[in-house]
């Protein structure tokens, strides 16, 4: 069991956020610490919504707190993931800088919630600089998706060869790229020390509920965490676990991700294909 500091939005109803990273990280065994940058009522692509950001001088407190009980010391993990201001972004670096001074081994998995296609950045223009410049250069893995990456690095994506050169430009960590276009499937690029290093493709579903990227950065720090594998081994369980839920909730407005908890402890990872 391991511990893990998650810092991301949280929603009252339905599963994205915190409410996909919580359940699926303590479903595979690991403590979550959990400190939510905004509570909604659910997440804003329903028709009504309410609730307001948390602000980072109460996150602060908070993470005083914790940190005046010891309890940093224990974290073995820092997962980030929806940071909606510049300040937040600030919060999440001090947060990480603090985990590790206490706990010098901690694992960082950055997850750049930016924006998506078709609707571009969904986040402050200098809350993206920030995790840019000051977020993504304390992170072992990041996990984002085509538009992000293409916003970081300024590339065209259109295929894992076009993913792959972007993504090692991102320096010497873990980069993993999701839905990436493949010939009618949807594939996941790893990309390790700025190399090429393996790809794993799963069938394209439309009209699939929010909350998947989460999903994908609680079963990929799972992994992680769980030990020994390679990145790539890592990933391939990942993607197995998200497919899984994306199947039992299609047509859902929803992830059934509840439904699917039991099931993920014994996912059998997908096959990935090596590059080099």
């Amino acid at each position: 069991m391991s511990r893990v500091l998650a810092i991301s939005s949280q929603v009252a109803r339905g599963h994205v956020g915190l409410s996909a990273i919580v359940p699926a990280l303590q479903a595979l065994g690991h403590e979550v610490i959990a400190l939510p940058t905004v509570l909604l009522s659910n997440h804003p692509g329903h028709a009504h919504v309410a609730g307001d950001r948390i602000a980072p001088e109460q996150l602060r407190r908070m993470l005083d707190a914790l940190s005046a009980n010891g309890w940093l010391a224990e974290v073995d993990a820092v997962l980030t993931g929806y940071l909606p201001s510049a300040e937040h972004v600030a919060f999440a670096v001090e947060a990480i800088r603090r985990a590790r001074k206490a706990h010098p081994r901690t694992l960082v998995l950055v997850d750049p919630i930016l924006g998506d296609h078709p609707n571009g950045l969904y986040v402050d223009k200098h809350a993206a600089a920030a995790i840019r410049d000051s977020l993504l250069p304390l992170a072992a893995i990041v996990k984002l998706n085509v538009f992000e990456l293409e916003w970081l690095t300024g590339a065209r994506i259109g295929d894992e060869r076009d993913a792959v050169l972007a993504a090692a430009t991102l320096g010497p960590r873990a980069v993993l790229i999701t839905s990436v276009p493949a010939q009618g499937q949807l594939s996941n690029v790893l990309v390790q020390s700025g190399e090429p290093a393996a790809t794993c493709r799963v069938e394209h579903f439309d009209r699939v509920p929010k909350g998947t990227g989460d999903l994908f950065s609680a079963l990929l720090l799972a992994a992680e965490l769980a030990g020994p594998g390679s990145h790539a081994q890592c990933m391939a369980r990942a993607v197995a676990g998200v497919d899984l839920v994306v199947r039992t909730s299609r047509a859902q407005d929803e992830l059934n991700l509840v439904a699917s908890l039991h099931a993920l402890t014994s996912v059998v990872p997908l096959a990935i294909t090596e590059l080099g």
